[in-house]
């Protein structure tokens, strides 16, 4: 459909069964569309171990938005293992991406999206990175990624006349804040699972966050000789 960012997520495992999730984006402000069960479960109740920095209210929000649009996703994944293999198929507009991977490796991208586009004031940060998203990116890619999408916000506000820094101390304390939901939100979802693939999925995820402050720098240093043309410039 017109106006709509789509990404089709498909997971065949090896004994021939599959599961399909099509995930479909508000093209204008990235918001995830259409994704709640009828019945959800005690579990995505927002006072449920609500995460330590989550700004909302229960009096205006009964579950955590989050834990609302994952609910389908956790219970379709609740029996597996995180080491057990699947072929993994993500089809955008753009192109196609496929790997043979462990579940627990093929479900990381597709919980970073429902989390980043379900409305949880922390996690939207990142929603940025959704537009172009990159399934299976590596440690390298998704610090280039990053360092992109914060210095470009940092375009847009001293456009606006706000602040602005070419600091990424700025990007490192946001990244804080993701880890921090990513760990508090994995207590949430142990009360979901059975076994330990949805959990360690997003252990993935919260490595890679952790790690972005940790080696972003040294990332930039590797990468600043391919520079070198527009470094020359006067």
């Amino acid at each position: 459909m017109d106006n709509e960012i789509r990404f089709l997520y498909t997971y065949k495992f090896s004994d021939g069964t599959s599961k399909q999730f099509d995930i479909r984006l508000d093209e204008t402000s990235l918001l995830l569309k259409g994704r709640r069960p009828d019945t959800l479960p005690l579990w995505a109740l927002l006072a449920f171990n609500k995460c330590a920095i989550c700004p909302l209210s229960e009096n205006e929000h009964a579950y955590c938005p989050v834990s609302a649009n994952l609910a389908g996703i956790v219970e379709e994944f609740r029996n597996f293992l995180s080491h057990e293999q699947v072929n993994v198929t993500v089809a955008c507009e753009e192109r196609l991406y496929g790997k043979e991977t462990t579940v627990q490796g093929g479900l990381s991208p597709l919980l970073g999206i429902i989390m980043t586009t379900s409305g949880c004031p922390v996690m939207e940060q990142l929603k940025p990175m959704v537009r172009f998203h990159l399934p299976f990116a590596s440690l390298d890619e998704t610090i280039f990624r990053g360092v992109v999408m914060y210095l470009l916000s940092q375009y847009y506000r001293a456009q606006e006349g706000k602040p602005a820094t070419w600091s990424l101390d700025g990007l490192a304390a946001m990244y804080a804040e993701v880890g921090q939901v990513n760990r508090d939100f994995a207590v949430r979802m142990r009360a979901a699972a059975k076994k330990d693939a949805n959990v360690n999925a997003l252990v993935n995820l919260d490595v890679f966050a952790s790690m972005m402050a940790l080696a972003a720098e040294d990332t930039l240093n590797r990468l600043k000789p391919y520079y070198a043309a527009l470094l020359q410039k006067p």
